[in-house]
């Protein structure tokens, strides 16, 4: 479909979500109002209806799906399900292994290549109950290369964000309540920014990501969904049958979303990518500041707390050393796929090869070093407030497909190895910004309470998502 094409359907299409997503439905697969299958049917009519538009789903596995939602269906009547996301429609980043789907890491290599096994992110979600529907599409190895075929589901003249394109471009236009991305920069919160969904990008190494070609040190599995609970239910779904990665004990605790507790302190946490921000975007947050200080809650910034300006000054070069980390540690597979076949490799992932073999040894450790300096100053900081709050893009999704998008705002939480969530309650342009929260490493659970108080002070409770 030309790019016209896909600007005339945009004008016909409605794809903002308009459900409270699949937590809150609890109470009506109990009683039988209604079933995961009626659910999955829904979700497969917007799906029919848009995505020949948007592009999300690389491949999908309908009947499969099918099966599993009546199997989940006569688990909710018979009142055993397996899970609260049991018959939940899920979308998979396509560099998480399925057992019955290809993953293809947005690559021409690997296009078509199946192992024949599930992560182990997704064999937890299956055990869970729920309905893996399809591969969502990728950036080239999660990295910087855009997959040619996803817009933005609210202007399809525009970048979807990445590297979870797919995942953060079906929930966003409806198409599924939540779906499986990872980061390593800023690939969940940005995506999630631009869509307008919920991003959840836990502590790093919260979610195990055996099975994923995602072995960076940054990396981390998370959540793009429709709502605050989904996507935490998401996660504990993984973390209470898979753990996290090895060594690592996973998300623990529990988030009551109907208790509504207030933070006693909350920071401004502007991090070396603020310069980058637009005016609109910056206009947009100080609106969200004046709620939360109508609230009861006034933001300490840098300038009242040495404590917050140490953490600052050691984010400043956040993305620049990210990127130095990142090409180091990507030089194995890229080497050996550039002795495959280098003309497959996008420019970019040329670029960081020849980069990473300029490295040394030294020259990394001198980055875990500084990255290490910037975890502990940001540590001291954590232990005085319950979250940080800033942006979480600079601006709404840029025009055009040839970036993904500036990921000055979202390098901090990944850097800092810490939880973050995106919540998409500002504009800017007319089109979806999300709120940015940071919270203490290991301290998830509480960071959803915060998210939970953040947004009814915003007035925007329909985005929490909780059971009826």
């Amino acid at each position: 479909m030309s790019l016209a094409e896909r600007s005339d359907a945009n004008r016909a299409a409605s794809p903002s979500v308009k459900t409270k997503g699949y937590i809150a439905l609890a109470k009506k697969f109990r009683s039988g109002e209604t079933t995961p299958r009626a659910f999955l049917d829904s979700c497969l009519d917007t799906i029919a209806r848009l995505d020949k538009s948007v592009g999300a789903f690389i491949v999908m596995n309908i009947e499969g799906a099918r099966r599993t939602a009546d199997e989940s269906t006569a688990r909710w009547r018979e009142g055993r399900p397996h899970s609260a996301i049991d018959g939940m429609p899920l979308g998979i980043k396509d560099i998480i292994e399925t057992a019955d789907m290809p993953t293809g890491q947005g690559s021409p290599l690997w296009k078509g290549f199946a192992t024949r096994r599930d992560s182990a992110s997704v064999h937890a979600l299956r055990e869970a109950g729920a309905i893996i529907l399809g591969k969502t599409s990728t950036t080239e190895f999660a990295a910087s290369e855009p997959w040619p075929g996803t817009v933005n589901p609210h202007d399809y003249s525009r970048s979807p964000g990445g590297s979870s394109s797919g995942s953060a471009a079906a929930v966003g236009a409806g198409m599924i309540p939540a779906a499986l991305g990872t980061q390593v920069v800023g690939s969940i919160l940005r995506p999630a920014s631009y869509c307008g969904c919920v991003g959840f990008k836990p502590t790093v190494g919260g979610l195990n990501r055996g099975g994923s070609y995602d072995q960076l040190s940054q990396s981390a599995h998370g959540v793009l969904a429709a709502t605050l609970a989904d996507a935490w239910h998401v996660a504990r779904a993984v973390s209470e049958r898979a753990g996290g990665d090895p060594g690592k004990i996973g998300l623990l605790g529990d988030v009551d979303f109907a208790r509504i507790v207030k933070p006693k302190r909350l920071a401004l946490l502007q991090t070396g990518g603020w310069v980058a921000t637009g005016d609109a975007a910056r206009d947009a947050f100080e609106g969200a500041k004046q709620l939360l200080a109508t609230a009861g809650l006034s933001l300490h910034n840098r300038a009242d707390d040495p404590a917050i300006e140490a953490a600052e000054h050691e984010l400043t070069d956040a993305l620049v050393i990210t990127r130095q980390i990142n090409e180091w540690e990507g030089r194995w597979p890229l080497n050996t796929y550039a002795d495959t076949d280098v003309t497959k490799l996008s420019g970019l992932s040329q670029e960081r090869l020849r980069n990473a073999n300029k490295m040394t040894q030294r020259d990394y450790a001198a980055l875990i070093e500084r990255r290490n300096a910037a975890r502990t100053a940001f540590a001291r900081a954590a232990e005085r407030y319950d979250a940080f709050v800033t942006l979480a893009a600079t601006a709404a999704a840029p025009v055009g497909f040839k970036t993904t998008g500036n990921p000055a705002m979202n390098v901090a939480a990944s850097y800092l190895g810490v939880p973050a969530i995106g919540l998409p309650v500002l504009t800017d342009e007319q089109l979806p910004l999300g709120l940015q929260l940071m919270g203490g490493a290991d301290r998830d659970a509480a960071l959803f309470e915060t998210a939970t108080w953040v947004l009814a002070a915003l007035n925007r409770v329909d985005l929490i998502g909780s059971s009826d």
